[in-house]
């Protein structure tokens, strides 16, 4: 698919099909994560795949729709490894992942996991210094939802200091 239709067709999946994601498109997905830019090149992140559906569901929480993809990816942030900027860095891989899902016809609904940090961490036995920055279910959509509208350009963008349009 050609970027700017990846683009324009990702979407906030919340239904899937219990169809399984072949194991080669789970590990492109990953591939494109961990080709990610990071700050200083300390690419402080590390993902862990679940499968099982009793630990999705555990994972999903609340969110239960969640638990109805085949593969959850669990991604953490290494505070060790670059303090300042590992969140930043774990979203853009994350981004990258989310987007290579959409480029090959898979669903996904980015979660941020803010207030689920220790529980997660302790259902996944991941060291301290690992912080949940974001989860999100991977799986063939059974839903294809509506684009939502956006801003336009002229709405977030200034031009040299905040208000001026472009010329």
């Amino acid at each position: 698919m050609e970027f700017d239709k990846v683009l324009k067709k990702r979407r906030s999946v919340r239904k899937y099909k219990a169809d399984p994601v072949p194991r080669e498109s789970v590990l492109k997905v990953l591939e494109a994560a961990r080709i990610a830019p990071s700050a200083a090149h300390r690419q402080p992140w590390h993902f862990i795949v679940v499968e099982d559906a009793e630990m999705r569901a555990k994972l999903a929480g609340r969110q239960s729709w969640a638990a109805e993809a085949p593969v959850t990816v669990v991604a953490f942030a290494d505070e060790e490894a670059s303090p300042s900027w590992c969140s930043n860095d774990v979203g853009i891989a994350f981004e990258h992942l989310v987007l290579a899902a959409t480029d090959l016809g898979l669903g996904t609904c980015w979660m941020g996991l803010t207030r689920r940090d220790e529980e997660i961490r302790g259902l996944l036995c991941t060291p301290e210094c690992l912080k949940v920055v974001a989860m999100t279910p991977v799986g063939v959509p059974d839903e294809e939802p509506a684009p939502k509208e956006r801003k336009g350009l002229d709405e977030i963008v200034s031009w040299g200091e905040y208000g001026k349009p472009a010329e």
